[in-house]
């Protein structure tokens, strides 16, 4: 069983379903701005926020990263990595000219990070692409949030995330 997202209210499947609540975080790999390797270890000790979203270049992902951004700035010990399938140049791009200093951001454009979080859009307008989630892993690299966001033309639900952290 896959889960389900919608694109504008058009049922999109997805190629699996996000890890559960307590369950270990998935062995990943990602993309950097600076085309560096990050992976579980980079990010080992810490609780991580994931921002996960179609593309950058649309006005609910990028408010995502602007907001988690902000977020970031509330939580000692706390890493917010905004994860997309752009390109790291258009990443690096957006961050730069946005001034999105308080998050990190990768690309899942080799793929490996959408499989492993059961996270892509296997069907839709978007097929391909990374469905809208929030996953946070603490420091132990368990699992202690997700949220499939139900609609994708649609935020996540900042607030759940931030009592997550709390």
């Amino acid at each position: 069983m896959t889960s389900t997202t919608a694109f504008k209210g058009d049922t999109v499947n997805l190629s699996g379903d996000l890890p559960a609540v307590g369950a270990s975080l998935p062995a990943f790999t990602l993309t950097n701005t600076d085309l560096e390797t990050v992976d579980n270890s980079s990010y080992a000790g810490q609780t991580v926020v994931f921002n996960i979203f179609p593309s950058v270049d649309t006005g609910v992902c990028a408010a995502s990263v602007r907001q988690f951004n902000e977020l970031a700035t509330k939580f000692d010990g706390v890493t917010v990595v905004n994860v997309s399938r752009d390109l790291p140049f258009a990443l690096g791009r957006f961050c730069g000219s946005e001034g999105i200093e308080n998050a990190d951001a990768a690309s899942d454009f080799r793929g490996g990070f959408g499989e492993a979080f059961g996270d892509i859009q296997a069907d839709g307008p978007l097929a391909g692409l990374l469905g809208r989630a929030v996953v946070i892993a603490d420091g132990n690299g368990e699992i202690i949030y997700t949220e499939l966001v139900p609609e994708i033309t649609t935020e996540p639900d900042y607030d759940a995330a931030s009592a997550a952290l709390s």
